[in-house]
């Protein structure tokens, strides 16, 4: 009792000494973005009010042949949720999920954000999207303090999947308590038609306790800065996609799954268990021909790709990161089940 009470305790006055380090910076940096940050005009187009999609889903394909004005607002948030079974974790993210929201959107699209920080936030935070031409990703206009909301309008030019994460001091602190999610330039020629499309980020989480520990367990800067993470997960949660989480589909589908890493730290190498990728669009990249008959891919921190199968035999897929022990001990994990008839010609058992 009196050592968890001295880690409480330090933890408090921790995160008191880092929140007024962090609102004095962020008053000041607001200040000076009022005084000398432009506020241009949105582009021209429809005006469209987008709703970004929780994952594992995907919204729809764009199907307008033309850019619009793009209107999103996020939110940013700080929540405690189960991390594992019996264990506990005080995320921050964008909206009430990790990762948050996938935003699909077109090249030519003007995109007016607004970021709301929610009142009951303790820290500022910021949005950086690797799809931005212009300071900061957005960040540097983005400070955003517990109860503000801050906004600006970028064009999106380079069709692919990117990474968006909070790029508030001290980043990795940000990104590792689960800032970040995927937003997608569709290209102005359309993408393969796929059957089902599914969203899957992975991310480090750096707590105090070990893996499994029971109960609330606090971040960890000095783990986070060996690069020695507790858990490694996808969607936020060990067994996210077990289960009743589990991806589905049926024999004959063709699959799309927009995989992301938020790291902060890992590079991960992506493999679903039992298929081979039919393309794979490098690193999120949709300016180049995709690679074809692809095991295994690997997603820097930060980054992202675009991996594309057809299932012709039923079961239970397996995605994991093949740096295979943060799989069976750190929960990097999920399933994809198939539903349909056998396929023997394919694969069959035999005695």
């Amino acid at each position: 009792m009196a050592s968890g009470k001295k880690n409480q305790d330090n933890k408090t006055g921790n995160s008191s000494d880092v929140k007024n380090s962090y609102m004095r910076s962020v008053r000041l940096l607001i200040l000076a973005l009022w005084l000398g940050a432009p506020c241009g005009p949105a582009g021209a187009g429809e005006a469209i009010a987008l709703i970004p999609t929780p994952p594992p889903n995907v919204p729809p394909p764009v199907q307008r042949d033309k850019p619009a004005r793009v209107q999103l607002e996020l939110e940013t948030r700080e929540f405690r949720a189960p991390i594992a079974d019996g264990t506990e974790y005080e995320f921050w993210a964008f909206g009430d999920t990790v990762p948050g929201p996938f935003i699909r959107v077109r090249e030519g699209d003007t995109i007016e954000l607004t970021l709301k920080n929610n009142a009951g936030s303790h820290f500022p935070h910021s949005i950086d999207l690797h799809a931005v031409t212009g300071p900061g990703g957005g960040a540097k206009v983005t400070q955003t303090v517990p109860g503000g909301k801050t906004a600006f309008s970028w064009k999106a030019m380079h069709p692919g999947l990117y990474v968006y994460h909070c790029a508030t001091p001290h980043v990795p602190m940000h990104i590792a308590n689960g800032m970040y999610g995927l937003i997608l330039v569709e290209p102005t020629g359309s993408l393969p038609k796929m059957d089902r499309e599914f969203y899957v980020m992975q991310g480090e989480f750096y707590t105090e306790g070990p893996h499994g520990a029971h109960g609330l367990q606090a971040y960890s800067m000095e783990k986070t800065r060996a690069e020695q993470p507790d858990y490694v997960v996808f969607n936020g949660r060990e067994g996210s996609l077990k289960g009743e989480g589990a991806l589905k589909a049926k024999v004959g589908e063709k699959i799309s799954l927009f995989v992301g890493n938020g790291g902060p730290n890992l590079v991960s190498s992506f493999h679903v268990i039992g298929e081979i990728f039919d393309q794979v669009f490098l690193e999120g990249g949709l300016g180049n021909p995709p690679l074809k008959n692809i095991q295994t891919t690997l997603i820097p921190a930060g980054g992202a790709a675009i991996v594309e199968f057809t299932v012709e035999v039923p079961g239970t897929y397996i995605l994991v990161d093949h740096s295979i022990s943060r799989a069976f001990d750190k929960g990097a994990i999920g399933m994809l089940d198939v539903a349909g008839p056998d396929a023997p010609e394919i694969f069959k058992p035999m005695r």
